[in-house]
């Protein structure tokens, strides 16, 4: 699958059509995640959603795609949950009581084209606070495959979840075309409210873990990691720049796996070695950046939709591999315990201007493999920001990356020199 944002994705002219359930009435209260109260704390707002994307090659209607849409909606949990913000600031988290009833909208497409009216649709439907923040978009060009959407608010799903409500999708099409009902021979998955409270009742983090985080806070003036080279004046987030590249291809990644195995380390381990060459070199600093892990850690989550992420931050100062490898268990222990009670008594996990994140995704480990011929997307919202993040990208294609930093020329040139240096230093570890 392909990792890019709405302002690059590769998306055809055509009509645009959605598709919601709508949720008027809420049931009983669910427990709200440290990482979905920060977000949905943050309000109401465009660019805070995610999307998958696929191609369809065969002919469909737009009442088997809500049917089949209907049946994914009910599989997972959290699809059927809505957030409120109560007058005492409050995030709180409901599951809906209305039945899962598809309901089709038509959408003008104006003269900027199909990718902004996407755009417009996704950033009112997926809010945080939108009652459902989910949608499923289906734009039919004049000629050639129709491309289907799903979009959700980040509080309801991660990177890891959007393979999962495309095959499901497709599975429930399936299911109409073969005359079953959508979703018969499939479990409803394991509900994230329900991995949330089983999280917060884990016993407390043991004291070391407390004391390091404690430690990387001091050494960040308070706040979580920044990107080590100049960004400019951050004080008025103006419109991000994104940028993709194709870093190393398939024959590129079988020789870059083959030097871990090689050194005995992960993928994961040789590519942190790199980046903390490439800082030293450019910032004379350590790697020090969030990184985001995931928190899947029974097998009924694989299977299931929701923001399974934690935040940990990696430190690294010396390339050496089994260095880094020290470095990368460090940061999946200080990811592994519920955060809030750890960084409650810092404030919560503070974001300064100029954070910097590191995301790294290797979709051949996923439960669900979307098919070449899909041309799957993973895109992005695009929203101002303050913060420089880097997704690692692995798939059967090979190793593809996205950045996104602030739209300043300063940011701009310091981002551009620091993944020249890091896909130079893949190139040269992946060299047969």
């Amino acid at each position: 699958m392909r990792l890019t944002s709405i302002t690059h994705a590769r998306l055809p002219e055509g009509r645009l059509s959605s598709c919601t359930v709508p949720a008027t009435g809420t049931g009983r209260p669910l427990p709200v995640s440290f990482d979905q109260g920060m977000h949905v704390g943050a309000g109401a707002r465009p660019g805070s959603w995610m999307a998958v994307a696929v191609e369809l090659s065969a002919p469909v209607t737009g009442a088997e795609l809500g049917a089949a849409w209907a049946g994914v909606v009910e599989r997972h949990h959290t699809l059927r949950t809505v957030f409120s913000a109560g007058e005492d600031g409050r995030v709180r988290l409901h599951e809906i009581a209305d039945p899962v009833q598809p309901v089709w909208t038509r959408h003008e497409v104006g003269a900027e084209g199909t990718r902004a009216a996407l755009q417009t649709v996704a950033d009112d439907a997926c809010s945080p606070l939108a009652r459902p923040s989910h949608r499923l978009c289906l734009i039919e060009p004049a000629d050639g495959p129709v491309v289907v959407v799903l979009a959700a608010d980040h509080a309801h799903v991660d990177a890891w979840s959007l393979p999962l409500l495309a095959r499901d999708l497709l599975d429930g099409l399936d299911d109409l075309r073969a005359g079953r009902p959508v979703g018969a021979d499939r479990a409803p998955a394991a509900s994230f409210a329900e991995h949330t409270r089983e999280l917060a009742a884990r016993p407390a983090a043991p004291p070391h873990v407390a004391r390091r985080w404690a430690r990387i806070l001091a050494d960040g003036g308070g706040a979580m990691p920044v990107f080590p080279l100049p960004l400019g004046d951050l004080g008025d987030p103006g419109p991000e720049t994104v940028t993709t590249r194709d870093v190393l291809d398939a024959d590129g990644l079988a020789r870059l796996e083959a030097r871990a195995d090689a050194l005995r380390v992960r993928l994961l381990v040789l590519v942190v070695s790199v980046l903390t060459r490439a800082t030293a070199e450019l910032a004379a600093r350590p790697l020090r950046a969030v990184l985001p892990v995931h928190s899947r850690t029974e097998p009924r989550w694989r299977d299931a939709v929701g923001w399974f992420i934690t935040n940990s931050v990696l430190e690294c100062s010396d390339p050496d591999p089994r260095v880094c490898r020290a470095a990368v268990r460090e940061t999946l222990e200080l990811g592994s315990h519920a955060l809030e009670p750890i960084l409650r008594p810092h404030g919560g996990m503070p974001v300064p201007p100029g954070m910097f994140m590191l995301s790294y995704l290797d979709y051949r480990r996923l439960p669900a493999t979307l098919a070449p011929e899909l041309r799957a997307q993973h895109i992005s919202a695009s929203a101002p920001t303050t913060g420089v993040q880097v997704w690692f990208v692995v798939g059967e294609g090979g190793l593809h990356l996205r950045a996104r930093c602030p739209g300043t020329e300063e940011a701009r040139r310091s981002v551009r020199a620091w993944l020249d240096a890091v896909a130079a230093g893949l190139r040269a570890a992946a060299r047969p």
